[in-house]
């Protein structure tokens, strides 16, 4: 029986780990996770019966497989959810289907809703041009951001940045104002300095021109409008948040007969003369074991993958120890109050603003994005009813002075920063926090990223070596791109294929493979 490694059981780890096991059972299949828990940054942190959602991930996908697979794993609902009841919504349902009320194993179907936060008013994310975000943006600011989309139309930049990139499509005005402090903030580094492969995978075919598209394709009910990923307006949602779906595909690895290891943390890839791979080293416990691999799939961060393995030349050792993360920390607070006032048509329990989560685009702030958990299943919250259970978002560097704050440190930091926002009246609002960290929660495109390509032809060398996932692969992908790369390898070894092409071309398209054309709003969405 052939023997299978596969590093980290986050989405692509135990995506691959399921698929391999369920279409053969040729192979033997160990999973190394270096934590305790499982999904990666997808994961679901339970906190005294108050669950927080690692970054916020939205379910939409357009490829049949996935959806599929999500539909097996965690049916879409049936019945209304325990807010629908307490607002008497009728959310979308499949007939049939599980009873949140009843079950845990079920998919929710959610609205969307992201705004942007800016001079203390709310404005549509992604930006629209509707009489509120005119009216908040005032007169004089409007006549400048139309001017300044027009040059635009006129003089086109050569894309050398990410820069170029969002000013060809929103002019420098709105640039300026939307999207300028908060990439900086959120990479650390300027958007002239990173790469516009960013903004190319991310945003898409976003743009004024797609908005005005989408508006004008809504007022006269377009058949077969396309929908950008960023303007959908409903998503899935598992009912106890996105970490739900990996312990329950964990279980399923295990129950298929598959290893799971925690705490083991790959240290070292060895290799033999043909330069494939032999095994794997974890460490636990502070001690070293090796495992016989035959294959390799890995969803560590590139950069660590490099370093421990075996017989590395010393130009690509340079590139993959060059490659650059963003870290990721968050502080879940709960609080018997929100200020913030909901102007919107939207229902909700306690009549709390109906947003997933909040942009904050404030020069006085550190803060990131906040997330309201309430409004993402109310299943997240112990006592929906009587308090707001919140999530600030913080982006910063391993080891750097955030990042070494203690957790009572970083808490009231952000517990500051929602009273300077308004947010709350004071400390006395505060009822309990939760600190959370991620390394390397956002592969960077700038350093050392330049030669990526060639890194990349020289990990393909490696015949029994698969690359997926976000780390895995050095690319910002989504939660279900993660997923497509572990399909794709699962096929590629299956068939016995040397050609890796298919694994690496996962969301790299120029059209985002999430967008078709439909005349439906899509149902659900990843971030």
């Amino acid at each position: 029986m052939k023997k299978v490694v596969v590093i980290g059981a986050g989405p692509a780890g135990l995506t691959a780990a399921y698929e391999i096991l369920k279409q053969s059972d040729a192979y033997e299949v160990t999973v190394l996770e270096e934590s305790e828990a499982f999904g990666g940054i997808s994961r679901t942190v339970n906190y005294k019966g108050n669950r927080m959602d690692m970054g916020g991930h939205r379910f939409f996908s357009k490829v049949p497989e996935v959806n599929e697979w999500w539909e097996k794993m965690l049916p879409t609902q049936g019945a209304p959810a325990l807010d629908d009841i307490m607002l008497g919504r009728t959310p979308s349902m499949k007939a049939g289907g599980p009873d949140p009320e009843q079950t845990d194993i079920t998919m929710l179907h959610r609205s969307r809703l992201s705004r942007i936060f800016f001079k203390r008013k709310f404005f549509d994310y992604p930006i629209s041009l509707r009489f509120e975000t005119l009216k908040n943006m005032g007169f004089g600011t409007t006549i400048l951001v139309g001017f300044s989309y027009l040059k635009t139309l006129v003089y086109k930049r050569k894309e050398k940045s990410l820069e170029d990139f969002y000013i060809n499509r929103f002019g420098k005005k709105l640039y300026s104002m939307f999207f300028e402090n908060y990439t900086a903030n959120l990479w650390g580094r300027h958007p002239s300095e990173i790469s516009p492969e960013w903004g190319a995978q991310r945003v898409k075919g976003l743009s004024i021109l797609a908005i005005l598209k989408d508006i004008f394709g809504k007022m006269f009910h377009k058949k077969n409008r396309k929908v950008e990923t960023s303007l959908i307006e409903e998503f899935a949602y598992p009912k106890l948040g996105p970490g739900q779906l990996w312990d329950l595909t964990a279980e399923k690895v295990s129950e298929m007969g598959g290893t799971i290891l925690k705490n083991a943390r790959a240290v070292g890839i060895k290799r033999g003369a043909d330069g494939s791979i032999t095994g794997v080293t974890y460490e636990t416990k502070g001690e070293q074991f090796t495992l016989d691999a035959d294959y390799v799939y890995s969803s560590m961060p590139i950069k660590d993958l490099v370093a421990g393995m075996e017989n590395v030349p010393e130009d690509m050792g340079k590139i993959a120890a060059g490659l650059p993360y963003r870290d990721y920390m968050t502080v879940g607070v709960l609080i018997n109050k929100l200020n913030l006032k909901n102007e919107t048509k939207r229902k909700t329990v306690g009549d709390i603003v109906p947003d997933n989560w909040v942009y904050v685009h404030d020069r006085t702030v550190q803060m990131g994005r906040f997330q309201i958990y309430n409004n993402w299943s109310p299943y997240l919250v112990k006592d929906l009813e009587h308090t707001v259970w919140m999530g600030l978002e913080y982006f910063c560097n391993e080891g750097d002075a955030m990042w070494s704050m203690t957790d009572d440190e970083f808490a009231k930091l952000g517990i500051r920063e929602m009273i300077t926002l308004n947010l709350i009246d004071s400390e006395e609002n505060v009822l309990d926090y939760h600190v959370e960290r991620v390394k390397k929660a956002y592969p960077a495109y700038f350093d050392t990223y330049e030669h990526i390509s060639d890194l990349r032809a020289f990990l393909d060398t490696i015949p029994n070596l698969y690359c997926v996932g976000r780390n895995g692969q050095h690319r910002y992908n989504n939660l279900d791109h993660s997923m497509c790369t572990s399909f794709e390898a699962v096929k590629c070894m299956l068939s016995g294929s040397t050609d890796k092409t298919p694994i690496w071309s996962v969301n790299t398209e120029e059209e985002y493979h999430e967008t078709k054309n439909t005349d439906e709003v899509p149902e659900n969405e990843i971030d």
